[in-house]
């Protein structure tokens, strides 16, 4: 186990950097930087035998090495990504309540169970995405996601559905953390906005596709009949498709840039130096206390975890009965279906273009701003707009589907602005424990005797929406904060950058070079 005595950092004339030069590191860290690697980043390794501080890298091999980048990783992440949290919504309304026998309050902690599985398997699976092959672990829980999904077809009562919707949280517990991890690794900070919104924004895609595909299960089995009921079929498909992506990405994607098969051995090096730039190297496998503590300790990792527990009360409740929401517009359970599909679609560019306008001005918080905005909108509709105005409170319905976008963007700044991998990890999982939270609290706030209006529901989330947007632009100003005492620190006369600094996993705090990005 790595210690306090591994925690580097000393000005060049030798004095201890403390509290009060950058806010950052906790007082009782002794930094000394050190030649020892045994506790450095793997990026050291493949620099082993090579001298200076790396290689002056151009442009066009850059982009080169990108579009590969790209061509091999995003497809393999994107589609393994593909959301199945919305197939029990679609269930709801083609006859799961009646054959398990599902009454009162059960459909709402058959949702919420799903985030208890999610909640108590997260810091573990953060702790076995540090210490185990990245790629591989991930791609096992996808598989066992997909099998355990298709479990689902099989229940025959309100205990066994509860049993399976646990399992689904445990292991989709790992997927968002390790894609973050990834997205870390071989993307630069400037480009990990964008590809955690392209890897992101499937879970529209997933809903587009899953509401087109239950709808075509319902009508077909209606005027066909079926051995089985339609929403096992939904269940069967889902779970086989996810278990095949996971086969895929176990057997395509590599841990890291050491070995990528599709890299040959000087872009392998080059991949891993052009990523130099994030001050955070590409994975450490050894736990160090001082990390944990210092993530525990920083502000900015309860700000994330406020902002995540307050934006998915509403996600809890609305992904899980969209589809109910939908009828109580007035349609029925077979038009829901299709009527969810363009809900995905609106997520998918809102997310897209996020991602664009975010790498262009460089503002991923508050551009992110924007999707809450466009979502109390549309909640405000669904609110003010009379019960007989189906297609005014269905397209207020559609733009909450904006939401996400700051979500995304706090997930893509784990990635981008919490270096140390201990802490890394750390930050993820309470950023993703507080997502439980609030899942498990919002369907709770749907309740059968407040349909068809949901008035409590609409109201609560749009006061979470209220306050998510106040504590985005308190991250902001922090980081902002942040920079500054960095750059003064920078700018002493007797600061010195050492050689291959960027490969100490030294965490965003201690390290004067880390610039966070906004």
């Amino acid at each position: 186990m790595a210690d306090e005595k591994n925690s580097p950092l000393r000005s060049s004339t030798g004095g201890e950097v403390t509290e009060g030069d950058l806010g950052s590191p906790p007082s009782h860290i002794s930094v000394t930087y050190s030649r020892d690697i045994k506790y450095a980043d793997e990026a050291m390794g493949a620099f082993a035998g090579y001298e200076g501080v790396g290689e002056v890298m151009d442009e066009a091999t850059s982009r080169r090495l990108l579009r590969k980048i790209d061509m091999h990783l995003m497809p393999r992440v994107t589609k393994a990504g593909l959301s199945t949290e919305t197939t029990l919504s679609y269930a709801s309304v083609m006859g799961i309540k009646k054959d398990i026998d599902l009454s009162g309050d059960d459909h709402q902690w058959l949702s919420s169970m799903f985030y208890f599985g999610y909640l108590a398997w997260e810091y573990p699976t953060n702790r076995l995405l540090q210490r185990l092959p990245l790629a591989k672990y991930s791609a096992f829980c996808i598989m066992m996601w997909g099998m355990v999904l298709c479990c689902f077809a099989a229940v025959k009562n309100y205990s066994g559905a509860l049993a399976v919707r646990f399992f689904l949280g445990v292991f989709e517990a790992a997927v968002s953390p390790g894609f973050a991890l990834i997205t870390s690794q071989w993307y630069t900070k400037n480009e990990q906005g964008s590809r955690t919104s392209i890897w992101f924004c499937f879970n529209g895609f997933a809903q587009i596709v899953g509401g087109l595909l239950a709808y075509g299960i319902a009508k077909g089995t209606r005027l066909h009949g079926s051995s089985i009921e339609p929403w096992k079929i939904v269940f069967l498909v889902t779970g086989l498709s996810t278990t095949s992506l996971g086969c895929v990405f176990l057997f395509f994607m590599p841990d890291n840039q050491i070995n990528a098969r599709w890299l040959n051995k000087n872009d392998r090096r080059l991949a891993i130096e052009r990523v130099r730039v994030n001050q955070q190297g590409i994975g450490n496998k050894h736990f160090k206390v001082y990390q944990l503590k210092e993530a525990i300790l920083d502000p900015l990792t309860w700000a994330f975890a406020l902002f995540s527990c307050t934006a998915n009360i509403p996600n809890g409740g609305i992904s899980n009965f969209f589809s109910q929401l939908i009828v109580s517009f007035g349609y029925t359970p077979e038009q829901s279906l299709l009527y969810g599909a363009p809900a995905g679609a609106v997520e998918v560019v809102t997310l897209l273009l996020w991602g664009w306008l975010a790498g262009r001005y460089g503002r991923r918080i508050l551009i992110s701003c924007g999707g809450l905005v466009i979502a109390i909108l549309g909640m405000l509709l669904i609110i003010a707009l009379p019960l007989s105005n189906n297609q005014g409170r269905l397209a207020g319905y559609y733009l909450t589907q904006a939401s996400p976008a700051p979500f995304v963007a706090l997930i893509s700044l784990i990635s981008t602005n919490v270096a140390g991998y201990t802490k890394k990890t750390t930050v993820a999982a309470i950023y993703f424990i507080s997502y439980c939270a609030g899942n498990i609290i919002g369907p709770q706030t749907f309740r059968p005797k407040d349909a068809p209006r949901y008035a409590p529901a609409e109201v609560t989330i749009v006061c979470c929406w209220g306050v998510c947007i106040i504590d985005l632009l308190f991250i902001s100003w922090y980081y902002r904060h942040q920079n500054r005492k960095k750059a003064a620190f920078r700018a002493q006369p007797e600061y010195q950058k050492l050689e291959n600094q960027e490969w100490l996993d030294l965490t965003d705090k201690e390290n004067p070079e880390f610039v966070y990005s906004l």
